[in-house]
């Protein structure tokens, strides 16, 4: 970010420095994709919402469908678009995504790779083999994915840099081929408007580098496991007992963890934590204010009394064992006080 600032020029014009910082730009850009070993092209964005606006409002396809359970930043980009349902386990249904791409000219679909509230992986591999073969084009969100697995087989694909552990309002869509997309603005081979973010990118991919060592320590993970086995063993029995959604999942991952508390709220938990000094959330972080139920655990037909009781607990490249061990006792009080 610093050899940004001090680099800083407009890339898009012609005198020296400008053109200096026009090839310190691409030489990020050729980094970024050898980092994420992607053989597309690149337009570098303010960050996941504006990259979603771009693919579902430029791209030159059909019908927009999208799964229920999608981040805000994509069902808002895309509020006309056809919702596919979710199963409980939170993956697709991927017959009722057959029967939807069946028929239809070029539809494009939109998939996160790793959903933001429950921490689950979709499959990717057979929703991009079932879209391709219905001629249609998939979207992937991998803003929670990105740095932490592969990228997925799919015709563009979402980042957003401080997922993992760059600066915020930096992002960048990527895609197979510009001819996907209609043009739109004076920058970034004119896809996009407005300067680019020149200090952003080169943070952003230097970031993206470093996360060649592990995302997160193993050993960072190990005291939740506390409050999974005591969520198992029946924290509160029945009903209002504890729920480690993970259980229920088709593909949990490490950095995502979805919790419900015995008898206690979601609202109550993030207010007793954050009293306690500790930052989770009720549902996506970026919603969470509202405090209002998750459309995410709405889709996945959780029971409305368990999803009031959720919280979101994730886990970013800085976090470190005393803080979860710090959460877990402070959890596991609440659940059993």
């Amino acid at each position: 970010m610093l050899a940004g600032g001090e680099l800083w020029a407009n890339p898009s014009s012609p005198h020296g420095e400008g053109r200096a910082a026009r090839a310190a730009l691409e030489d990020a850009r050729a980094r970024l994709k050898q980092a994420l070993d992607w053989d597309g092209e690149v337009i570098f964005v303010s960050g996941a919402s504006e990259a979603a606006t771009l693919a579902l409002g430029r791209a030159k396809g059909g019908a927009r469908l999208v799964s229920a359970a999608e981040h805000d930043a994509i069902l808002k980009a895309a509020p006309q678009a056809e919702r596919l349902p979710v199963l409980p386990d939170g993956s697709l249904d991927l017959d009722i995504l057959s029967e939807a791409v069946t028929g239809r000219e070029q539809p494009v679909v939109a998939v996160q790779q790793i959903n933001s509230e429950t921490g689950n992986r979709m499959d990717l591999p057979g929703i991009g083999r079932m879209v391709r073969e219905a001629g249609g084009l998939l979207l992937a969100d991998c803003a929670q994915g990105a740095g932490k697995f592969a990228l997925p087989d799919a015709d563009m694909c979402i980042l957003s840099a401080h997922k993992f552990g760059g600066p915020v309002g930096i992002g960048a869509l990527l895609v197979r081929n510009f001819a996907l997309l209609e043009p739109g603005g004076g920058q970034e081979r004119g896809y996009r408007r407005g300067t680019e973010n020149f200090p952003g990118v080169l943070a952003m991919v230097a970031a993206l580098e470093a996360c060649s060592d592990p995302y997160v320590d193993a050993a960072v993970l190990e005291p939740m496991q506390r409050v999974a086995e005591r969520c198992r063993a029946g924290v509160g029995e029945g009903e209002s007992g504890g729920v480690w959604l993970a259980d229920r999942l088709a593909d949990p991952t490490p950095y995502i963890a979805a919790i419900a508390m015995p008898k206690m709220s979601g609202s109550a938990q993030l207010m007793r934590l954050d009293m306690s000094g500790i930052a989770v959330s009720q549902g996506s972080a970026c919603s969470s204010g509202s405090l209002k139920q998750s459309h995410v655990m709405t889709a996945m037909g959780m029971d409305e009394d368990v999803a009031a009781r959720m919280i979101r607990v994730s886990f970013g490249w800085s976090t470190t064992r005393s803080e979860v061990e710090r959460f877990a006792d402070a959890w596991l009080q609440l659940a059993t006080g």
